[in-house]
């Protein structure tokens, strides 16, 4: 099953970054994008970074007490130093001239008039979820169900956290029984691609019931 052309022109990629060097550069890659989304410190970034081929594009600022009361910390302001105030992008090289895009939306609720340019040409997305922080992913929730966007539900096993079960998370949130919902680590490659799959194949289903 082939999947449209992502519609947005690649990235630059740094100079020397791993993975720079297209295996085929005899012809154009077929592209393919997933969205991250989810709430502030929700780990975007760390998920991006943990499994992109090259050195991932991040535009982070300094958080400074000028941002108080602007955005909502969520309670993690003291592990949190930096926020994503535009997107990160991460870029996938797979086997058949595939390249994954990765594009991490910013947490903060003000940046939502970014996300409609964002996800153009997106197959699916993931939401990271904290259960200490539920009622961050609501907007990213609402966002996907409203635009009829495959996404699948991941939450974030943090240090500390209690592990609540799925089904407990999917109830508290209101997840449709059709949306995939799993456990991830963002600071591992292999929890990381484990959710990238289950995208994949969430779009693929919705592709082939067309």
């Amino acid at each position: 099953m082939a999947f449209p052309r992502s519609d947005v022109a690649s990235p630059p990629v740094p100079s020397g970054a791993r993975g720079a060097v297209n295996p085929h550069p005899e012809t154009a890659p077929t592209v393919v994008k997933i969205v991250v989304a989810g709430g502030f410190a929700v780990g975007k970034t760390t998920f991006i970074g943990s499994i992109s081929d090259i050195e991932p594009l991040s535009t982070e600022a300094a958080m400074t007490e000028h941002s108080l009361g602007v955005d909502d910390a969520g309670g993690v302001s003291d592990r949190k130093t930096t926020t994503t105030v535009a997107m990160d992008f991460g870029r996938i090289s797979l086997p058949g001239n595939l390249w994954l895009y990765l594009f991490g939306t910013p947490g903060q609720d003000r940046f939502l008039f970014m996300w409609d340019d964002m996800v153009k040409g997106a197959i699916g997305a993931v939401v990271l979820v904290d259960t200490d922080r539920l009622e961050q992913c609501f907007p990213a929730v609402d966002y996907f169900e409203s635009r009829q966007i495959p996404f699948v539900v991941a939450v974030n096993c943090f240090d500390g956290v209690a592990r609540h079960q799925i089904e407990d998370v999917r109830e508290a949130l209101a997840i449709p029984a059709h949306v995939p919902m799993l456990y991830t680590d963002a600071r591992t490659r292999a929890a990381t691609k484990q959710t990238l799959i289950s995208v994949v194949q969430l779009a693929m289903q919705r592709l082939q019931a067309v």
